[in-house]
C-alpha cells in the first residue's frame, strides 16, 4: 500500500469549494497499469496509473458499489469487476453502464440509471502523488 503523507497543499482560494492537495503515495510505489486503494483525508481513493498519467477516483463503482481496485485498466478506461461498467478516468463519464444487454439492460438502467464516476485532480511533484479533494 502507498504510504500516505499528511502534508496538504492548498490549490488557491479560501473557504467552501477550496481544493486541497494531499499526498496519497509515492509515484515509485505505483506501478504502470496498477489500481491501488489509498487513504486520503479520511476516505478511500482509487489511484490508477497508465504510463506517466495518474488518475484518482472513488474506489466504489456508482453502479452497485463494487470495489474498483479489483477491476481492470486499459489506458484511461476502468472496467468494474462486477458488471463490466466502464468509466473514462479523465472525467468519470460512463463509457458503458453494464455488460448486460437487451431487455435486461433496459430494466437494469431504469432501476439504477447510469451515473458518472467521481474523479479527483492529481498532481505529480517529483516522486509525490498529490490528490485534490474539495473542501467543505
Amino acid at each position: 500500500m502507498c504510504s500516505a503523507g499528511k502534508r496538504r497543499v492548498p490549490a488557491g482560494g479560501f473557504g467552501k469549494g477550496m481544493t486541497e492537495y494531499t499526498e496519497a503515495c509515492r509515484l515509485s510505489e505505483l506501478r504502470d497499469g496498477e489500481l491501488k486503494k489509498v487513504p486520503v483525508r479520511g476516505r478511500e481513493i482509487l489511484l490508477a496509473r497508465w504510463g506517466d498519467q495518474v488518475y484518482a477516483t472513488d474506489v466504489l463503482c456508482p453502479h452497485l458499489q463494487a470495489d474498483l481496485s479489483e477491476g481492470t485498466l486499459q489506458g484511461h478506461i476502468l472496467t468494474c469487476p462486477m458488471h463490466g461498467s466502464r468509466f473514462d478516468l479523465r472525467d468519470g463519464h460512463v463509457v458503458r453502464w453494464t455488460d448486460l444487454s437487451g431487455t435486461i439492460l433496459k430494466y437494469a438502467s431504469r432501476a439504477i440509471p447510469p451515473r458518472p464516476l467521481p474523479c479527483y485532480p492529481v498532481r505529480v511533484d517529483g516522486d509525490r502523488v498529490l490528490v485534490g479533494i474539495p473542501g467543505v
